[in-house]
């Protein structure tokens, strides 16, 4: 059997019907660049998310950079945002003249820890950055808190948690502004680049309306700096089609991580990703840690499982082997192997397995059975 990490071409076969209409609307009407689809799909998205304002983008790595820049984040700032993280993360600080400030993770639901944050906190310190790692939200209550009591916006990367929720409130509703990607494989995945900033803010997303189109409030007038992040109408109109389909796509991967959960659980030698009380986890991925067992062999059993998988035709992947704060680009900050042990520990022992609504049960119980086979052959 054959599984692949990732089966966009399941997913289109279903909509293929629906999907195809809408992009022909485009071309006929020739509204290559936002346009309806566009301003259909923001409407809808925000709504989704109790959100005032969405702001339909080119990427998630330009939602990064104007969520941070609409807040005025320039040279000499500090942005904390967590070590485990898609470096797109730290593209939102560095693009605006900042400097991105690391902090560990929590040992349980890999967010960012904090108590941590707080500590990191200087009077340089003009954001901090909540990831919502794998799909899950991070402790935003209390990072809230922490914010608040500081004077510092609070910005949420929900990059891979599309609908998901805290403590009943949408991810992306629950901060200054947040970000949003719709790379292909995301929850909810355009036909190529997009993404989004979410705020309630009407100043702020007025800002953001004008970074996105070169600082312009009308045609040819341009008011402030900006840049060409504007959402293709293509991506806005698949955009649109697939949202309707996101709660049930929410649905079936819940139903994949809670198999995984039922087949994988007494395998003592990994440990599941555990789902916080507070968080509703929408399951972008279902990432397990392999244990190390031979010290001094960093990566060496989550690597051999990796291989094994791969040997019966299993499609696994790695996020992140290396923290941010250990990737040569960020060499200059001066950041050590050991300064964030539980990022360094996820990196080293981290393995995502498939998930995607299409992936059926018995698929998934061939790859635990795979996994079994391996730790207890």
């Amino acid at each position: 059997m054959n599984i692949p990490f990732l089966d966009l071409k399941a997913q289109y076969r279903t909509i293929r019907n629906e999907i195809n209409p809408a992009i022909q609307e485009v071309l006929d009407n020739t509204a290559y660049v936002l346009g309806k689809s566009v301003a259909e799909f923001e409407k809808s998205f925000a709504e989704m998310h109790n959100a005032k304002h969405c702001i339909g983008l080119s990427s998630g790595t330009a939602g990064n950079h104007v969520a941070l820049w609409a807040l005025g984040i320039g040279p000499g700032d500090e942005v904390i945002m967590p070590a485990n993280t898609f470096i797109a993360t730290a593209w939102g600080a560095t693009l605006c003249g900042a400097t991105p400030v690391f902090v560990d993770c929590e040992p349980e639901s890999y967010n960012i820890d904090p108590e941590k944050t707080e500590l990191a906190i200087t009077d340089k310190t003009k954001a901090i950055v909540a990831v919502h790692l794998y799909g899950q939200p991070a402790d935003m209550d209390r990072l809230r808190e922490i914010a608040e009591r500081h004077d510092i916006p609070l910005v949420e990367d929900a990059a891979q948690a599309h609908a998901a929720e805290y403590k009943k409130q949408k991810a992306g509703s629950l901060s200054t502004v947040s970000s949003f990607s719709f790379y292909p494989g995301k929850n909810l995945g355009a036909f190529g680049e997009a993404g989004a900033v979410l705020t309630n803010d009407d100043d702020l997303a007025e800002k953001c309306r004008k970074i996105r189109d070169h600082g312009a409030e009308q045609k040819y007038y341009h008011v402030m700096q900006g840049h060409n992040y504007r959402m293709e109408g293509i991506q806005g109109a698949v955009l649109g089609v697939k949202l309707k389909y996101l709660e049930k796509w929410t649905r079936e991967r819940k139903r994949a991580a809670a198999t995984y959960k039922t087949f994988l659980k007494d395998v003592d030698d990994i440990v599941l990703p555990r789902e916080m009380e507070y968080a509703d986890h929408v399951f972008h991925l279902f990432v397990i840690r392999v244990k190390e067992k031979t010290p001094g062999k960093p990566n060496g059993e989550r690597d051999a499982l990796r291989n094994y998988l791969t040997e019966k035709g299993i499609a696994t992947g790695l996020h992140y082997p290396v923290p941010l704060h250990l990737q040569k680009v960020f060499e200059p900050l001066g950041y050590k192997e050991g300064d964030l042990p539980n990022a360094e520990t996820l990196a080293r022992e981290c393995l995502s397995l498939p998930i995607y609504p299409e992936l059926t049960d018995d698929k998934i119980e061939y790859v635990c059975s795979t996994i079994r086979d391996y730790f207890y052959k």
